[in-house]
């Protein structure tokens, strides 16, 4: 029986257990969005994970808003990030950088520009900015040129990541962000074939990665969805008509792996009615399924063992507890994090938390 603390081959990867870090936004990069030393002590501690996948890291000044969040743009940020990707192998761990950008929800005060997305919306609260929280801006749907130019930015950032030592990239396709506003029809009125049919909704997020993937290669790439409910404001009314194709697509490219972020009705940081589409998802995606959301050491360890998953991604149970592989098969205690330090900007909450028993 295959458990939760097995090897499991991703891609190119070889992971040490199925228990990934999930990407998570901690702000400690400078406000030129440059990685800082303090990142690779941060992620070395977590590198007993089986796979890393990074924070969310902006591919265009365009689309990162989110203050002193990394970015992967540029020769400075690739220089930053090589000894967070020395430290984290260093230690015998591998990761990947997630590939962000960001849509409708950055502000013009962080970027400098309009807000885009797939067509005329808005976000639909305050946005966090360098001033604290300001109330969102139209964005600008992007033309064809655009989307041309953000699938060579896309390409440009995958292959930053590789000369800057990840092991791959996950794209991030979920939580409201730009892939997502295409995917969804409460964000996407596109009369042309970006919108529509699902098939045409699909469209973009399978031109990234048909992009990412003539870069690093299929095994080196991979994506992250949120099939359910509303994130930030985007939903879609009938999600399995769209994300299991999507998924079929992703397959069909042959992606490394797909992680799924679903809340359910009880969620800690979100909650919906609509349906979990993992079930569906798994029949017509066949390489390594990872889901995310919630899940104890006992749901994580059932998920995997009865073949539901081939791994699960933990988010906040990683932030105070560095060594959280070796906490879950040792079935010790978990401590709590303190949301007042998530987006702070030293290393209190971030690389002060004791592994078990210092």
């Amino acid at each position: 029986m295959t458990t939760l603390f097995d090897p499991i081959q991703l891609g190119a990867i070889d992971a040490k257990n199925r228990i990934l870090m999930s990407p998570l936004t901690r702000g400690r990069g400078t406000r030129e969005h440059v990685p800082t030393p303090i990142m690779a002590e941060y992620y070395a501690q977590r590198a007993t994970a089986g796979l890393i996948i990074s924070e969310a890291t902006g591919i265009s000044r365009e689309g990162l808003g989110w203050p002193y969040a990394p970015g992967i743009w540029s020769a400075e940020q690739v220089e930053a990030w090589k000894p967070i990707t020395k430290a984290v192998h260093d230690k015998g761990g591998k990761i990947v950088v997630q590939l962000w950008h960001m849509g409708r929800m950055v502000h013009s005060s962080v970027t400098g520009q309009q807000p885009v997305s797939s067509s005329p919306t808005s976000a639909p609260a305050p946005l966090h900015t360098y001033d604290g929280k300001q109330d969102p801006e139209q964005a600008r749907a992007l033309t064809k040129d655009d989307i041309t130019r953000i699938l060579g930015e896309y390409e440009v950032a995958s292959r930053n990541a590789i000369e800057a030592g990840f092991d791959g990239v996950q794209i991030h396709a979920a939580n409201g962000y730009l892939i997502d506003e295409f995917l969804r029809d409460g964000t996407n009125h596109r009369e042309d074939e970006y919108g529509g049919s699902p098939e045409n909704r699909i469209r973009f997020l399978r031109e990234v990665t048909e992009r990412v993937i003539a870069t690093i290669g299929a095994d080196r790439t991979s994506v992250r969805l949120s099939p359910n409910g509303d994130t930030q404001g985007c939903i879609d009314s009938a999600p399995e008509s769209v994300f299991v194709p999507a998924a079929k697509t992703l397959n069909d490219l042959g992606i490394g792996f797909l992680e799924l972020r679903e809340p359910g009705p009880n969620g800690t940081f979100g909650k919906t009615d609509q349906p979990k589409l993992h079930g569906a998802i798994r029949k017509v995606f066949r390489n390594p399924l990872v889901l995310n959301q919630d899940y104890t050491r006992e749901e994580a360890i059932e998920t995997v063992a009865d073949g539901t998953a081939d791994a699960i991604a933990f988010g906040r149970k990683f932030i105070a507890n560095p060594d959280l592989p070796h906490r879950l098969k040792e079935n010790l205690p978990i401590e709590q994090d303190n949301i007042k330090t998530w987006y702070s900007r030293g290393e209190e909450g971030y690389t002060d938390y004791p592994f078990y028993n210092e």
